[in-house]
C-alpha cells in the first residue's frame, strides 16, 4: 500500500524532472500514447491493489468493530485515495473512463439516502424524493412506484436499484464517497475543525450496536467495497495490452492526443479550478468539499494535480515503487516549442507546489472546511493561489494544442470561473 509519505517524497523526485528521457525530435506519436495508456493500467492497478486493502479492513471492522479496527479502515480509505485521484486526468477525453466514472466517484452525494442522518439534514425534497431513503433501516421500500426487496444488501442491489435511483444524479449508492460515508458518518462542523465521526459501535453487534441495524451497516459497507474493486478490476483490464481504451486511443494519433489533452485540461480548468475548489470558496460551504466526511479534500486536490504532471511528463510513480516513463507531450511540445515546453512544466511544477502548501496546511491543523469560512485570508489564500496556478497552466495547455497542430480540443468549464454571477442566482 502506497502511504501518503512516500508519495509526498516520489513526487519531489517527479517535480524535478525535465521532459523524458527519449530525444524530443524522435518520438512518435503512437510511443506518445503507449507511455500514456502504461500510465494509466498502472495506475488503475495501483487503486485496484490499495482498495483490496481497504475490502480487507472492512471485512476486519465487520469481523472485529472496535476503534482500532474502524481507524485501520479509515487508513486504508486515505491510502486508496493515493493512487486513484492520480487517474481522474484519464476523464474528460476517453469516453471509456468518463462514461463509467460515476460508478466509483460520483459527489456530491445525498447521505440519507444510505443511512441516519442528523435531524439538520431534512428530509426527502422537490429535487429528490428519496434524500432521506435510509436503506440501512429499511429493508423494504417503495422506488419509483415498484417494491424493492432490500432484505439483504448486495452490490446488484446497490449497483441497479440505488444508483442514481429515479435518474438523480445525488443519489449516489456505489464508490469511495459512499464508503467514506460509512466509515466517517457526516460531518457536522461546519467550517470549524473535525471531520465525521462515526463511532465503531456502528459496526458492533447486540446490546453494543449504536444507531441500530449494525448488522444492515455492515453489509452496506461490505457490499460497497466489494463493487468499488469489481469496478477498478473492469478499468484497469481496459487499459491492458488487448484493453478496449487502449485500442480506442490508439485507433487515431491525433485523437489520441487531444484525449490526453482535453483530459489535462479540463481536470485543471473546470473540474478542479472551478467545480472543487473556487465554488467552495465562493460559497463559504464545505459541503462543496470533495471528501467532506473525512476532511480528506486537500490530498484528493493535490494527487489531481500530481496526475496532472505525470501525463505531460510520461512519469509515474507505481505504488510498489516501480516508475512508469517514456515518451510523452512535453516530449512532442519540445520539438514543437522549446520554450513552451519550458514554460508548461514549470507552471505544472508550480501548481503541484501550490496544491503542496494546501496540503501542508491542512496537515498542520488549518483544515480545509476552515479554509473556505468566510473572513479566513490565509485559507482564501492558500486555496485561491492553487486556482490561479490551474488557470495559469491550463492557458499554456492551450497553447501546446496550437503547437501541436490539434484542433477540436474543448475543456470543461465552470461558471465559478467563467461566469460568477451565475454561481448566486
Amino acid at each position: 500500500m502506497q502511504s501518503l509519505t512516500h508519495a509526498t517524497s516520489a513526487l519531489a523526485l517527479t517535480i524535478g524532472l525535465g521532459a523524458a528521457a527519449a530525444t524530443a525530435g524522435s518520438v512518435s506519436k503512437t510511443a506518445v500514447l503507449e507511455t500514456y495508456a502504461d500510465i494509466a493500467r498502472a495506475g488503475y492497478g495501483d487503486s485496484l491493489a490499495t482498495a483490496q486493502a481497504l475490502q480487507a479492513a472492512v471485512d476486519a471492522l465487520i469481523a472485529t468493530p472496535s476503534p482500532e479496527t474502524l481507524a485501520a479502515a479509515r487508513a486504508a480509505w486515505r491510502a486508496a485515495r493515493v493512487p486513484y485521484q492520480q487517474t481522474e486526468v484519464f476523464r474528460f477525453g476517453n469516453a471509456i473512463v468518463d462514461d463509467w466514472e460515476g460508478k466509483v466517484n460520483a459527489w456530491p452525494l445525498d447521505e440519507g439516502l444510505i443511512d441516519y442522518v442528523d435531524a439538520s439534514y431534512g428530509g426527502a425534497t422537490d429535487e429528490n424524493e428519496y434524500a432521506a431513503l435510509n436503506v440501512i433501516a429499511n429493508p423494504s421500500f417503495t422506488l419509483s412506484g415498484e417494491t424493492v426487496d432490500a432484505s439483504e444488501i448486495t452490490p446488484a442491489l446497490l449497483e441497479t436499484t440505488l444508483q442514481e435511483a429515479d435518474g438523480v444524479e445525488a443519489n449516489v449508492a456505489t464508490g469511495y464517497h459512499a464508503i467514506e460515508f460509512l466509515l466517517w458518518g457526516q460531518d457536522l462542523n461546519g467550517t470549524g475543525p473535525g471531520a465525521g465521526n462515526r463511532p465503531w459501535t456502528d459496526y458492533a453487534q447486540g446490546d453494543a450496536c449504536t444507531n441500530g441495524n449494525c448488522d444492515r451497516r455492515g453489509q452496506y459497507l461490505q457490499a460497497a467495497t466489494a463493487l468499488l474493486v469489481s469496478d477498478l478490476d473492469w478499468i484497469t483490464a481496459q487499459w491492458a495490452d488487448d484493453g478496449a481504451a487502449r485500442a480506442a486511443l490508439l485507433a487515431d494519433e491525433d485523437a489520441g492526443l487531444i484525449a490526453i489533452l482535453t483530459g489535462m485540461g479540463s481536470l485543471s480548468y473546470g473540474e478542479l479550478a472551478g467545480e472543487r475548489m473556487r465554488l467552495g470558496l465562493m460559497l463559504n460551504d464545505p459541503e462543496e468539499e470533495q471528501d467532506c466526511f473525512s476532511d480528506n479534500t486537500y490530498n484528493s486536490h493535490f494527487y489531481d494535480g500530481l496526475g496532472i504532471q505525470n501525463v505531460y511528463l510520461g512519469d509515474y510513480a507505481s505504488a510498489d515503487g516501480a516508475r512508469i516513463s517514456g515518451p510523452s507531450i512535453s516530449d512532442l511540445v519540445a520539438a514543437a516549442n522549446p520554450a513552451l515546453d519550458a514554460e508548461l512544466r514549470g507552471k505544472l511544477a508550480h501548481t503541484v507546489r501550490a496544491l503542496g502548501q494546501v496540503k501542508t496546511a491542512a496537515e498542520a491543523g488549518l483544515a480545509y472546511d476552515q479554509m473556505l469560512a468566510r473572513g479566513n485570508e490565509t485559507g482564501e489564500a492558500l486555496v485561491m493561489g492553487a486556482v490561479d496556478a490551474l488557470v495559469d497552466q491550463t492557458r499554456s495547455i492551450e497553447r501546446a494544442v496550437s503547437a501541436l497542430g490539434l484542433d477540436q480540443v474543448a475543456f470543461e468549464g465552470s461558471d465559478s470561473l467563467d461566469n460568477p454571477d451565475a454561481v448566486f442566482q
